[in-house]
């Protein structure tokens, strides 16, 4: 099943959309000071033994995955698959499983380097202006930021989600997952939603794309849209669907350039 859901500019929104330039940095990742400390911005994309893959390095990418045009995400039984959108364009997938999610987003990226250090300092850096707690931790896809965002609950009061943000740099491409629910603070129940990640194929192509452009992905052919908050009453026919109701939407990116 296939929910749609447009962006919106809430609050919860705002923590993926800053725009802060990452000022004192030279190209080669060192203070533009001199001071000469080393840090895990503008670096080579590092080498993915275990993916997430790029469309040249898999053989058969639509075998056990849903096209999604730019990307190919893994179809995981009793897994649930919406896509958003900004604007006409659709620009990201979110894979609900059981109580967890992960929201997947591509983008174009340089040839010779790597987007995703700048990318985390300018997320958390939105995320600790709203009065977020961010921790850089290195986790099983790499470096990732476990961030405790405000955000207001149902009743008016104010509340803490727990997110994962978590991305892999690729051939002209940068992957970004936001992982939310149980699987933000449970191992056990991140485990397949990681998996999802490491097994998506991007889809770059070969025309030009200027850095952070996202890329833009279609509804497979067979796809049956559901609108957002309606529910499907007979989901036994769809190995995509949850048998679940929406979950609440996490901080997203819809900008990051």
């Amino acid at each position: 099943m296939f929910g749609r859901r447009k962006k919106s500019g809430n609050a919860e929104d705002s923590a993926g959309e800053a725009e802060q330039a990452v000022e004192g940095t030279a190209s080669d990742g060192t203070d533009a000071d001199g001071a000469g400390e080393v840090r895990r911005v503008n670096l080579p994309p590092a080498p993915r033994p275990d993916g997430p893959w790029d469309l040249a390095e898999v053989t058969e990418p639509g075998e056990g995955r849903v096209d999604l045009g730019g990307l190919f995400v893994p179809g995981v039984e009793g897994m649930e698959l919406r896509v958003e959108v900004a604007g006409d364009a659709i620009v990201a997938a979110t894979v609900v499983l059981n109580d967890s999610a992960v929201q997947l987003q591509a983008f174009a990226a340089p040839k010779k380097e790597g987007i995703w250090g700048e990318v985390r300092e300018e997320i958390a850096s939105g995320i600790t202006q709203q009065g977020g707690i961010i921790d850089e931790v290195e986790g099983p896809l790499g470096w990732e930021l476990r961030a405790q965002v405000p955000v207001q609950l149902p009743d008016g009061t104010g509340g803490v989600q727990l997110v994962r943000f978590v991305g892999v740099d690729g051939p002209r491409w940068f992957l970004r997952g936001v992982i939310s629910g149980q699987g933000a603070v449970q191992p056990q129940a991140a485990g397949l939603l990681e998996t999802i990640f490491r097994d998506t194929v991007v889809v770059r192509g070969e025309g030009p794309m200027a850095p952070r452009d996202p890329i833009v992905l279609k509804l497979p052919n067979d796809a049956q849209m559901v609108p957002d908050g309606v529910q499907q009453e007979d989901q036994e026919g769809s190995r995509f669907s949850g048998g679940m109701g929406q979950l609440q939407r996490g901080p997203e990116i819809s900008e990051i350039r």
